[in-house]
């Protein structure tokens, strides 16, 4: 299925298909999300375990579950929600990613559906799934509560929606913008747009409107003497994640 709706912004996306060979290179352009997933893996699946009853130390402890990884990219989450057991749907506006996407599943021997369309068009034919992924996605569509709103659609009574992306505020243009892309070079200049960043406030109030019940917020930091990510229950100036419940 090709993605056609309007919320995708084929700047954004042209800027994410030319990176696309190196999404699996933890040195290569996408070195800020290699160094990101343990964390973002950790509230990850602490969320899901904690909404669905599941014991992480158990064998394939998301077995059952449909998850949505939407913006999937390369599959730097969708593989690892894949060998927790679940029954995963890898989904992007960006085409090109998918190639490399689907290659590095086969690799790994793990069944994944790739798919190149939109949150919009999913919701349009009825997919529904127990939880949506939808981290550092939002900043980056034209239309962030038609987004979101689809998001919602997608996901079953009670299912969960956990969603990543970038405070707007002179820290996160610091931080995000000229150390990650212009100082430490760890990502091409024109990456992000700050003034697209969105503050948790601002987010909290999109996914309402959107019809889903927030119930959490957290940061992600990095620490750059012992130069690793931490979960925050406070410090939401740069990086966070919001989980959100379909009530």
């Amino acid at each position: 299925m090709q993605a056609t709706n309007t919320t995708v912004d084929p700047a954004e996306v042209a800027k994410f298909e030319a990176m696309a060979a190196e999404w699996w290179d933890p040195n290569g352009k996408f070195k800020p999300l290699h160094m990101l997933n343990p964390c973002r893996l950790d509230y990850i699946t602490t969320q899901i375990a904690a909404e669905f009853n599941r014991d992480l130390s158990a064998d394939l402890p998301f077995q059952g579950l449909r998850i949505l990884d939407i913006g999937c990219g390369g599959g730097l989450l969708s593989e690892p929600m894949a060998r927790l057991g679940a029954d995963v749907v890898g989904a992007d506006a960006a085409g090109g990613n998918l190639p490399v996407a689907r290659l590095h599943a086969e690799q790994s021997g793990l069944t994944i559906d790739y798919r190149h369309t939109t949150a919009e068009d999913m919701a349009a034919n009825g997919e529904q799934f127990d939880v949506v992924l939808n981290m550092e996605v939002v900043e980056h569509v034209a239309d962030p509560l038609s987004y979101l709103t689809a998001c919602q659609e997608l996901l079953k009574p009670s299912g969960l929606h956990i969603c990543s992306t970038i405070n707007r505020n002179p820290k996160s243009f610091a931080v995000a913008i000229v150390g990650a892309e212009f100082v430490m070079r760890w990502l091409p200049k024109g990456t992000h747009e700050w003034n697209k960043f969105i503050t948790p406030d601002e987010l909290f109030a999109l996914i309402e409107k959107s019809g889903l019940s927030p119930v959490d917020r957290k940061g992600f930091v990095f620490n750059p003497i012992s130069w690793r990510w931490s979960i925050s229950d406070r410090d939401l100036s740069v990086n966070y994640v919001t989980t959100s419940i379909k009530s």
